[in-house]
């Protein structure tokens, strides 16, 4: 055997031992992860908002004329009586004060209306004055033509002055009349708030009703005082005809049917009420959000299917959380969406076989925003790792976190 023989056999084991010492050492670790079972099981997607209840139909009672609204005894939460419930009483207002020369031009006018009643007075008298002097002479040429001392002409003459005066004085009286008329006028022109107030327990008052039966659900204006022509006064409806509108983002509400499955929570009750979407209404409208951000939102309305014994405690304007189903299915395989990347073009995920990782393409379908449908790539027991991160790699050996 020769001496570099020798020397190979003696230093190779040491080199291969040593080389492989080496690479045991440096060789990559283990990488802990959180893995979970892929499972069958039920998949609901949805959209949700916060949301508010709200009577139907809620009329607004409105005063039909204006002037001095009487206090309005009615209570929030009282029921009414279509065409029976007395809402409100409106008398007339009073008048309003009059500023110097207002009053000046009033009491001139005044006095002027008592100098033409004073006038239309002596017309009457001087009036009654010829017309009593047209009588006599009248009954003395009846005397006289009896016997004939006068001419027939002479008596028709008298006559028509006699009906003449009569028709002169009650032209004087008409006359008196519309001057006291123009009189009582004026003077109501210096009426003044202080003396007009004859307040009488029954008042020549507009009666305003209820137009519907149902609950008082807000007192606009509650407190005597004067009211304008169509001035709200209280709010009434039907509580038991109750429905719930959210305003969701309009990107969310084109996908929202009339007829879907809603789920109500958050209600108050101990169990989510059950509801169907009736309308969504055709135009949106502009929303400030709490960060600031204006938001396209779309009003969804929705019929409270469940009794009305489950919700009775629901009323008018109370804060909901419904959550409209857009697709549920009750067997299905689901992945967490944390175990999802894109991986080219296509959804991936890391499988644990044997220790290591597993690079898988999957195909996704629906998902509910924490978990995803599997419609190929993946078999229910599987074990996937939750949120890899770039220590992970195909072939890289894994270890789990936790007991």
């Amino acid at each position: 055997m020769t001496p570099a023989l020798k020397r190979l056999l003696f230093w190779g084991p040491l080199v291969v031992t040593l080389i492989g010492v080496l690479a045991w050492l440096f060789r990559p670790g283990a990488v802990a992860v959180d893995v979970i079972a892929v499972d069958r099981g039920p998949l609901t997607v949805s959209v949700s908002d916060e949301g508010e209840t709200r009577v139907r139909d809620v009329y607004a009672v409105s005063a039909p004329v204006p002037g001095l609204m009487r206090r309005i005894s009615l209570k929030v939460g009282d029921e009414v009586i279509a065409d029976q419930t007395v809402v409100a009483r409106i008398e007339p207002s009073d008048p309003s004060f009059l500023d110097v020369r207002s009053a000046a031009e009033a009491r001139a006018g005044v006095d002027a209306a008592a100098a033409a009643r004073s006038h239309a007075a002596a017309q009457v008298r001087r009036a009654q004055a010829e017309l009593d002097f047209a009588r006599a002479e009248l009954e003395r040429i009846r005397a006289l033509a009896r016997s004939h001392t006068v001419s027939a002409n002479d008596l028709d003459a008298a006559e028509r002055r006699a009906k003449t005066t009569e028709a002169a004085l009650a032209e004087a009286h008409a006359e008196r009349k519309m001057r006291e008329s123009e009189y009582q006028v004026a003077k109501a022109r210096l009426l003044t708030p202080a003396t007009s107030r004859q307040r009488a327990p029954d008042c020549e008052c507009v009666t305003v009703f209820s137009p519907v039966s149902g609950t008082v659900l807000r007192v606009v204006t509650e407190s005597e005082g004067v009211v304008p022509s169509g001035a709200p006064l209280v709010e009434v409806g039907d509580p038991e005809q109750l429905e719930v509108v959210v305003d969701l983002l309009s990107a969310d509400a084109v996908r929202v049917q009339a007829g879907q499955r809603v789920i109500i929570e958050a209600w108050g009750g101990d169990q989510p009420l059950e509801g169907r979407v009736r309308r969504i209404e055709p135009f949106g409208f502009t929303k400030v959000s709490a960060l600031g951000i204006e938001e396209q939102r779309v009003n969804v309305v929705i019929d409270i299917t469940d009794p009305r014994e489950t919700w009775q405690r629901l009323g008018h304007g109370y804060r909901v959380e419904p959550r409209i189903v857009l697709w549920e299915a009750q067997d299905v395989l689901r992945v967490p969406l944390s175990a999802l990347f894109r991986h080219g073009e296509r959804w991936t995920v890391f499988v644990e076989q044997d220790g290591r990782a597993e690079l898988r393409p999957v195909e996704i379908g629906q998902d509910n925003g924490l978990e995803a449908e599997v419609r190929s790539g993946l078999e229910a027991d599987e074990h996937v790792i939750l949120h890899p991160g770039d220590r992970v790699s195909p072939g890289a050996r894994l270890v789990r976190r936790g007991p």
